[in-house]
């Protein structure tokens, strides 16, 4: 995409270190996040993709600080949100804004659906509540939701209606990014479909850039314009998607790939088996972190570590790839 960026991340570090308890000894901290820098551009979709553990959710939740990041830099619109107060971060929520993977878990539920919804708009300044309902019954029916469902408490709704009341609820207050922490995981097959859709929708009428953080690569490969692949706390591999899905560089993303499950019965899998299991991010391995699973490796990927760098490519976007040999 060629719009101007909105959101820029540069070596984001997130760092959990372990309470110290007396005589024992100090264990390391855990690198959940270890310099990851991508940027997104307005009305853009950027996937973040990659096994469990490998820092998704983190990275998400350190830009939108909701755990303060230990190191790095997050601009949106070119304004620095790392050096921002509480106060001045909390005025900086209405264009920025977060759909959360548990769609139960996430509302409030001693609150009706309405009120739910409507909690930004009070927080922000809309004090006419007759104002605020006209806003929330637009809303509600934007992302696909009936008026009347305004009364019903969150334990009422199914699970899609669950994850659209979010959805209402991150769009209330007309954001400029929306970080969806794996949105539709816990929802039906059926169901993720509508989700997935609504968001496009959405993103198409309003202009809203997504960073959407998943492992379901059908539905990143459906709702993506690019996407970042994630390996122990580094961003490994990023392309558009076609580019992405059509000719992968990086070994760890061909493996990720050659992990989806093949539609048609009669087309034999190309899987390729992954060996060992991941590395502790408490002790990263040396040099290139996926050199003690990659079939590739070579005394050089021990010693050095590979920086993501741009290699030739016929995308607008550019392919970017951490590997000394691809």
């Amino acid at each position: 995409m060629n719009a101007p960026v909105l959101l820029k991340v540069e070596k984001l570090t997130k760092h959990y270190i372990s309470p110290q308890r007396w005589l024992a000894q100090r264990k390391p901290p855990i690198q959940a996040v270890d310099g990851v820098s991508f940027a997104v551009a307005r009305g853009e979709t950027l996937a973040l993709v990659g096994e469990s553990g490998c820092g998704k959710t983190t990275t998400a939740k350190s830009v939108m600080r909701l755990v303060e990041p230990s190191s790095g830099s997050v601009q949106l619109d070119g304004e620095e949100l790392t050096t921002l107060s509480a106060h001045e971060m909390r005025l900086r929520r209405r264009e920025l804004q977060i759909i959360f993977q548990d769609p139960y878990a996430s509302l409030n539920p001693r609150l009706a659906a309405g009120d739910i919804v409507a909690e930004p708009l009070k927080n922000f300044g809309m004090r006419s509540g007759a104002e605020r309902r006209e806003r929330v019954q637009w809303l509600f029916g934007k992302v696909g939701l009936r008026p009347e469902a305004a009364k019903k408490y969150p334990h009422e709704f199914s699970g899609g209606q669950r994850q659209r009341l979010g959805i209402a609820r991150a769009l209330a207050l007309n954001p400029k990014l929306i970080v969806c922490d794996e949105p539709v995981s816990a929802l039906d097959v059926s169901v993720q479909a509508q989700v997935v859709n609504l968001l496009m929708d959405l993103q198409a009428e309003f202009g809203i850039a997504y960073l959407f953080v998943a492992h379901d690569l059908a539905v990143v490969r459906h709702i993506s314009h690019r996407v970042a692949v994630m390996y122990l706390g580094h961003i490994v591999e990023v392309a558009d998607r076609d580019t992405l899905f059509s000719a992968p560089r990086h070994p760890y993303t061909e493996i990720l790939l050659s992990a989806v499950p093949v539609p048609n019965p009669r087309t034999p899998a190309r899987r390729i088996l992954l060996q060992g299991d991941p590395p502790s991010p408490a002790n990263p391995p040396s040099g290139c972190r996926f050199h003690t699973r990659c079939p590739l490796a070579q005394a050089v990927c021990r010693e050095k570590k590979p920086e993501l760098s741009e290699r030739p490519s016929s995308s607008a976007g550019g392919h970017w790839v951490a590997c000394h040999f691809r």
